[in-house]
């Protein structure tokens, strides 16, 4: 007998390796995801501007990327600067000090894009804020009178993405779907958006079949991990279970098995890196760590970029 609804996953024909670079771009599923990467030492990018909700946001960062003269919306509110393009965590009380922490991020991300052989984007909500007729990123606490909110149809946000993938078809697009709820939103309007999201990427999949594909981790969240034990305290996020479980469907579709392998040795090592013992002045305990400066020495041989 079976208890679990399996999502079926064909393996990707376009595989993941060490040779690849990555980026990752959008909602909080793609900072978990791209964590999962760190673990394993892959060469990865991970939200340059903060997380990002939207598809048009995520579009707007990779257009402002390889702007070379672009002007960051900001706004001075409660005591602090924002931009309107980035998360939170860039506002600061310094007009200064926001400008130059934007124009680093821009040029981290033009960089990352520029390398970067796959580019994963997770999109979380079609819902979106528009401020003076201009989709922002974040609203950080602005009062929402300032702002229409709207909900983007499935042609705005292929008519947003179709110039960026064809404009790019030296890198392989991997779309999924954040299985994150936005309960602000309300439950009804919140799978209109899922919806909305799930039927501009299979346009968009179809439209550039080369190299473009969809990962279903919206669909293992919610048919084989529908179980609240599944999702962290706040019984909206996945927990740390649930997010490994969907990495480990990830790499099975899109690593081959000498890749896993490599996975495996590397990972062994962030695990013996982030050991902590309880008493670090022990001899066991430099011991260790001088084995593991010797390991790391001769696997930065062939990982020249694992720090």
């Amino acid at each position: 007998m079976k208890f679990v609804t399996s999502v079926d996953i064909v393996p990707s024909i376009k595989k993941i390796s060490y040779s690849d670079k990555i980026l990752l771009l959008g909602s909080c599923f793609a900072d978990n995801i791209g964590t999962k990467f760190g673990e394993y030492y892959f060469p990865t990018t991970v939200n340059p501007f903060g997380t990002m909700y939207n598809p048009a946001s995520i579009a707007s960062a990779l257009h402002t990327a390889q702007s070379p003269h672009h002007l960051t919306p900001i706004i001075h509110h409660n005591g602090l600067w924002h931009s309107f393009s980035h998360h939170g965590s860039f506002s600061c009380a310094s007009k200064e000090q926001l400008l130059y922490a934007c124009e680093q991020s821009r040029a981290q991300l033009r960089e990352a894009l520029q390398h970067a052989t796959m580019v994963i984007i997770t999109f979380g909500t079609a819902w979106v804020y528009e401020y003076e007729g201009q989709v922002v990123s974040n609203c950080h606490k602005i009062p929402a009178n300032l702002f229409v909110r709207r909900r983007l149809t499935v042609d705005e946000i292929v008519s947003i993405w179709q110039p960026v993938l064809a404009s790019m078809p030296d890198k392989h697009w991997i779309f999924t779907v954040s299985p994150i709820r936005h309960i602000k939103d309300g439950l009804h309007d919140n799978q209109l958006s899922k919806a909305v999201l799930l039927q501009s990427i299979e346009q968009l999949s179809q439209l550039s079949i080369a190299h473009c594909s969809y990962f279903p981790s919206y669909e293992i969240m919610l048919d084989e991990l529908r179980d609240y034990r599944f999702y962290a305290d706040d019984m909206l996020h996945p927990s740390s279970v649930a997010v490994e479980y969907i990495w480990q469907r990830f790499v099975d579709a899109y690593m081959t098995a000498d890749t896993q392998n490599e996975m495996r040795t590397l990972h062994q090592l962030w695990r013996d890196r982030h050991h902590r013992f309880l008493h670090p002045e022990s001899d066991e305990a430099r011991s260790f760590q001088e084995k593991i400066c010797k390991r790391l020495q001769d696997i930065q041989q062939r990982y020249p970029w694992i720090e």
